[in-house]
């Protein structure tokens, strides 16, 4: 797999984490940032968060920037909607779509009896990876549904404790999330800086390995830290900061550079 859409993926779903609303408006944040890595801007993410007390859309935007997007270009848009269980989240859609070195790629999910059906996939998965079994599937959610599950008992016990059995159609993932404390982010270039509740967080691929990987290295889990804060008076907690650790290049870090209320739904489903 191309460093960058690994990548992408991994952090694409760690800048879904909004949390739910306190009070019974809808609320709409749009979010962006910039990801650096060995030391110059990778990609730029967008978020748009539709938060309401039955349920949430979230939608994600990205594309590689500077020298990476000589080497690999690409652009990726990732949307999911679902509702609010009884400590769960209850997702209806995923969709993400986008090209990568020229070639299209595109996973759409749907839930049926609360397990995950695929609806399309290009190209075919077999020509990458192996098959994720259907028992690994059962009872998974997408991953910007399940960094939605984990923000509420943050949003309920201001902590970040919480696990959730991810898949994405193509991959089967474990992730974990728990608390480390607070921290003061500091100024740096134009990036948000305050203080900011600082979470740990392991994604480890159970299932869905590429063809021509070591299936060890693979399987080995990836570590990084998110800090979470309202990034202005009145708007719901989101990431601030992420840093992800990589086995190709080092850790990449995403910034929130700005964010906005947003008064425009999220209805492309």
């Amino acid at each position: 797999m191309p460093v960058m859409r690994h990548c992408s993926w991994f952090l694409a779903g760690l800048v879904g984490l909004a949390l739910v609303p306190r009070d019974a408006a809808a609320e709409s944040v749009r979010a962006i940032y910039d990801v650096y890595a060995a030391g110059m801007t990778v990609l730029q993410m967008e978020a748009d968060f539709e938060l309401t007390p039955a349920g949430y859309r979230v939608e994600t935007r990205m594309r590689t920037q500077g020298v990476a997007a000589a080497f690999v270009s690409g652009e990726q848009v990732s949307r999911a909607a679902g509702a609010w269980g009884r400590g769960t989240v209850l997702p209806s859609t995923y969709r993400s779509e986008g090209v990568w070195r020229g070639r299209d790629r595109l996973v759409v999910l749907a839930w049926s009896g609360g397990n995950p059906v695929v609806e399309a996939m290009v190209p075919p998965n077999d020509e990458e990876r192996e098959a994720v079994p259907v028992e690994a599937r059962r009872g998974t959610i997408d991953a910007l549904s399940a960094m939605a599950l984990l923000s509420r008992t943050v949003a309920g016990s201001g902590t970040c404790e919480g696990r959730a059995p991810v898949y994405d159609g193509r991959r089967r993932s474990d992730f974990a999330i728990s608390t480390q404390g607070r921290e003061l982010i500091r100024p740096w270039r134009s990036a948000w800086h305050g203080e900011a509740l600082r979470c740990s967080f392991e994604g480890r691929l159970v299932a869905g390995f590429m063809r021509d990987q070591p299936r060890e290295r693979a399987a080995a889990p990836q570590t990084g830290t998110a800090w979470i804060a309202a990034p202005f008076p009145g708007a719901p907690p989101i990431p601030v900061r992420i840093e992800v650790s990589s086995r190709w290049f080092g850790t990449a870090t995403a910034v929130l550079l700005r964010a906005e209320a947003s008064t425009v739904a999220q209805t492309r489903q």
